[in-house]
């Protein structure tokens, strides 16, 4: 879980990082379990406003799986100059 301040919310996002369950395990629960707990954590902290994650554009397994927990496509989208793959 990473933390991240909304300035516009005066509370925290938390962002469920790296979610990758192996194929053998999918549909068996296993994020389902992950996100209620930390959901149950975030809320009874009492200054945490919701959860977010990244999933990739085509991940549309992923995208079915986050809206059956409740979660919707966010507003916003992001922008990203990346050095990691190159001698910049």
């Amino acid at each position: 879980i990473t933390p991240e301040w909304s300035d516009w919310r005066n509370a925290w996002f938390w962002w469920i990082q790296s979610v990758y369950v192996y194929p053998m395990f999918r549909k068996q629960g296993v994020f389902r379990a992950l996100y209620q707990h930390v959901r149950t954590a975030a809320m009874e902290i009492g200054d945490v406003c919701g959860l977010r994650l990244y999933v990739e554009t085509e991940n549309t397994a992923a995208k079915r799986v986050y809206e059956t927990m409740g979660m919707r496509k966010a507003y916003y989208q992001m922008y990203e100059e990346d050095w990691s793959t190159s001698s910049a």
